[in-house]
């Protein structure tokens, strides 16, 4: 391990390179890199680094939206099967034929899409969201304008819940955060009766209904340090988010909320990122994400989103 580590970071220097991982990476991962944090706090993150090559230790719409925002950077990404549920389950030809059909029907609406989503999706977006700033976009939607909301079902109704604004809900979900099991929350509540549950907003509306907070993984961090005696915690969002939580503020106890068919949920997809190919697509100079013709409208629409 101290070899890779060791190899990871001569390799970093020799191309001025800069780490950018996700609070679902695995801990090694997470410790290794330069800037930690959501798909939000990333984003912004891509936008004032110098360093001329950004590895990206995420899935692959996130390294994606890195290129987007870095088109002289290089950008690579230790494994482009990285993918992600929510971007597979909304084709932007799809969503392109449904706008088309709302369109015919003289519905005037603007199209929000979350972050997990492709650059075509993107680039046919109005607002491009993520759980740290959705609310505030979904509040400046002229109220004249139906909002259509895509891929994250789950997101889209507690939005509606917490704005009160009705939209169109695309028929996707988070195949992690889909999966939790309410039956053994509730046990786990009984177990620990003075636990806080604090759940992800892409949970089903049986998990969030019984949880204490909701909020994306920066909201979640600054939930448990407001507590400043030691106190427990059940987490319902991707287990790797617990040794943030842990290396954060380690004065708390965290327990995962177990998922319908596991003891802890974790992302598959993150998972394909290890330290052996990190290692190896700082040697290589790939897989790089290549700049497209699409990138430029996302751009737009992600500047006037996220850095504004």
């Amino acid at each position: 391990m101290n070899d890779l580590l060791g190899e990871i970071a001569a390799l970093k220097k020799q191309h001025n390179a800069v780490i950018l991982a996700h609070y679902y990476q695995d801990s090694e991962i997470q410790e290794l890199a330069d800037f930690t944090g959501d798909s939000l706090k990333l984003a912004r993150a891509a936008t004032k680094v110098a360093n001329p090559t950004i590895v990206f230790c995420g899935v692959h719409f996130m390294a994606e939206t890195a290129k987007i925002m870095n088109p002289e950077k290089r950008v690579l990404l230790p494994d482009l099967k990285a993918g992600c549920s929510l971007a597979d389950s909304c084709p932007a030809d799809r969503l392109y034929r449904y706008q088309e059909m709302l369109r015919a029907n003289g519905r005037r609406f603007q199209t929000v899409a979350y972050i997990n989503t492709t650059a075509d999706v993107k680039a046919l977006s109005d607002w491009i969201v993520t759980s740290g700033n959705a609310e505030e976009v979904i509040r400046r939607v002229p109220a004249d304008q139906e909002i259509l909301f895509v891929p994250d079902r789950h997101l889209g109704q507690y939005l509606q819940e917490v704005t009160g604004r009705q939209m169109i809900l695309w028929n996707g979900a988070c195949m992690v955060h889909e999966i939790f099991s309410v039956g053994d929350l509730l046990a786990q509540k009984r177990q620990l009766p003075g636990a806080k549950t604090i759940a992800h907003p892409e949970c089903p509306a049986n998990i969030r209904e019984h949880s204490d907070f909701v909020g994306g993984t920066e909201a979640m961090i600054r939930y448990v340090e407001g507590f400043r005696e030691p106190a427990d915690f059940l987490v319902a969002t991707e287990a790797n988010m617990l040794w943030q939580l842990q290396h954060q503020t380690p004065r708390h106890h965290y327990h995962p909320v177990p998922g319908i068919t596991c003891a802890c949920n974790k992302c598959p997809h993150m998972a394909r990122n290890t330290l052996e190919k990190l290692r190896d697509c700082l040697a290589d100079g790939g897989p790089e994400i290549d700049w497209r013709p699409e990138f430029g409208r996302a751009r737009a629409v992600l500047e006037r989103s996220l850095l504004n």
